[in-house]
């Protein structure tokens, strides 16, 4: 009697005690929110969140998941949970439970599910696409009910050009497909859609307060996975802008840290200087490259802790989780070489097991092509560091080819520094998967550095479209949309016009554009859609000719394949005798012009009118 009484004493302490015990209350987080079966790796790491959390113990009984191991760290809020999936688990919720001694005091029912069919094999993008790069925010309001969005302090100001948001959104984009897909595009890769929660200077996307929810200004999570997959049924790829790098200050995180080395500097601000070669510099000291890779971009912009285990994995199951439940056709990943080096070998592994034929591309936003190459998959790096990314956006042939257009021609400058720019692709084991652009979120519009020139702007479109690479463009290059020649952020990244309901030019119909934007729009239509069809420029061998008397002249082959680029960047017309090509012409004497449709003899010899550029498909 006694013994029984005592116990019913105990059970009564201890039910009062529960309520004092937070964990009993909720939990806030479980990351990833959800996860799939037949997953490459079988491991799955859950950060769990909630008031003492680590004082509990963690149990789940399903169908082939079984938990591995617990970590807990010096922060009792946080509870890292390791499970192994076999191959064979059986889809649906996992009874995740949170117990003190035998007393189940939270649970959790965790989405397990099935992975749609082909997940694994999706395809990624390369030489035979065509990608628009748009800042969501600047791109299109489909939807003003969400330009503000309650506890968002950072409210829509189209007026406030250089940091004000606009109210551009997923519906917004939606609406302009038709208009992308019309263009010639094939992928499109938005600046990031995740929650920027910040107090201002948030409409960019690169400052995440919450890496597993798109921000509520541009619509929910439901939405985006809607918009990929009616981009799909349309013949268009999402790329996912990824930021590995940093956090924004107002991410949850830092209102309850999982650990004190969660941040680079131990939390404290210390701003990089960019020593971009820092990290593959044989005579770089410890210290620079420290710097580099842990140093702030800016106090409001939190540097990771790659180093961190249990970061560094949350890191890599985020970029997965985002490809598997978006239906991704790949990543890119911002401000890449900033990150740990070794975490993002690790980190492209992991991606690229998962998906062999996903394409990541990366930023290093470096002109010198041994600082870009570094990062590429089958490079053979002399540190040993080894890659698995497929691709960089090819920084030094943009800025290359910027300077040449408006160079005068000398001997090494104008079209000869641009020939001579090629040899570098001996540095890249997959040139073609190189990402070269003609202009992006981040530098002067190209109409605008070229002079508002339009036989320079033409000359650039084409190159950009039939070189050995994968072409990307910026929105509105295709009504020559202007910014200053310095960077100027809030300049560069104007709405597009059409895109606001009221705006008196429109793209899509046409209104208000000039006589000479309408022609670019033309040009770069007419360009990019008879580019799906030549598979001499997704895969076709490159051969080009040193310039002469201010022309330049290639050609891209397969097979019984072959296009001709010639440009003259002279004011005067010049004729070129046909003998010089006749390497790469392999017995053709003719070509149809892509723009005219006439046939142009190639027997003896052939004019190149003043300033201009001529593609040719020849036969």
């Amino acid at each position: 009697m006694i013994v029984r009484a005592l116990l019913r004493l105990l059970a009564l302490v201890a039910a009062l005690a529960l309520p004092a015990f937070g964990a009993a209350q909720s939990l806030q987080r479980v990351e990833p929110p959800s996860w799939w079966v037949g997953m490459q790796h079988p491991r799955l790491q859950l950060m769990v969140h909630g008031p003492r959390i680590a004082e509990t113990t963690p149990a789940l009984q399903h169908p082939g998941v079984r938990l591995v191991s617990t970590t807990r760290t010096a922060n009792p809020n946080y509870l890292f949970i390791d499970l192994e999936i076999a191959p064979d688990a059986t889809p649906g919720p996992v009874d995740l439970q949170f117990r003190r001694g035998e007393t189940v005091l939270l649970r959790h029912a965790y989405p397990l599910q099935a992975r749609a069919p082909g997940s694994a094999q999706r395809r990624g993008f390369g030489p035979q696409d065509a990608i628009l790069n748009l800042m969501p925010d600047r791109f299109a309001n489909g939807n003003p009910a969400n330009d503000d969005a309650p506890g968002h302090p950072d409210r829509a100001d189209r007026r406030n050009v250089s940091a004000g948001r606009h109210g551009g959104d997923l519906q917004g984009m939606e609406r302009l497909l038709d208009y992308i897909v019309g263009l010639g595009y094939t992928m499109v890769w938005p600046t990031p859609l995740l929650e920027n929660n910040q107090k201002a200077y948030s409409y960019h996307g690169y400052a995440a307060t919450d890496l597993y929810k798109v921000d509520a200004r541009f619509g929910s999570n439901e939405d985006y996975r809607r918009l990929v997959s009616t981009m799909r049924g349309k013949g268009l790829g999402m790329i996912q802008d990824i930021v590995l790098n940093h956090i924004g200050s107002e991410h949850w995180w830092l209102k309850d840290l999982p650990s004190p080395d969660w941040l680079t500097f131990g939390g404290r601000y210390v701003g990089t200087e960019h020593h971009r070669t820092a990290v593959m510099d044989p005579y770089a000291t410890e210290e620079d490259r420290r710097n580099f890779t842990q140093g702030w971009f800016t106090p409001n912009m939190p540097d990771l802790n790659q180093r961190h285990p249990l970061l560094a994995t949350y890191l890599i199951q985020h970029s997965i989780w985002w490809v598997e439940y978006a239906g991704l056709a790949g990543i890119r990943t911002d401000t890449y070489g900033y990150s740990d080096t070794a975490f993002l070998g690790e980190w492209s592994r992991r991606v690229m097991a998962e998906y062999p034929q996903l394409t990541i591309v990366g930023e290093e936003w470096s002109g010198n092509p041994l600082v870009v190459a570094y990062w590429l998959r089958e490079r053979r790096n002399a540190d040993g560091f080894v890659s698995h990314t497929p691709s960089m956006m090819d920084f030094p042939l943009h800025e290359t080819m910027r300077r040449a257009l408006v160079d005068d021609e000398q001997m090494f400058k104008g079209f000869r520094d641009l020939y001579a720019a090629m040899v570098n692709d001996l540095l890249y084991p997959e040139p073609q998967r190189m990402v070269y652009f003609e202009g992006n979120h981040d530098v002067p519009r190209i109409w605008s550095v070229l002079n508002e020139d339009l036989a320079l702007w033409k000359m650039a479109m084409v190159h950009v479209a039939t070189m050995p690479r994968t072409p990307q463009f910026y929105y509105g290059t295709e009504v020559l949309m202007t910014s200053p020649r310095q960077r100027d952020d809030g300049e560069t990244r104007r709405g597009l016009p059409g895109g606001w309901a009221g705006d008196a030019v429109d793209v899509v119909s046409g209104r208000g554009l000039s006589a000479q934007q309408r022609e670019a729009q033309a040009f770069l239509r007419r360009l990019l859609t008879w580019r799906k069809t030549q598979p001499a420029l997704h895969g076709g061998r490159f051969t080009h000719y040193a310039p002469e008397r201010g022309t330049y002249v290639y050609f891209r082959q397969d097979g019984q394949r072959a296009v001709m680029v010639a440009m003259n960047k002279a004011r005067e017309a010049v004729t070129l005798e046909a003998g010089r090509f006749r390497e790469a012409m392999g017995g053709r004497t003719a070509g149809t012009d892509v723009f005219s449709g006439q046939t142009v003899s190639l027997r003896e010899r052939f004019t190149l009118p003043a300033r201009s550029v001529t593609v040719l498909e020849l036969h």
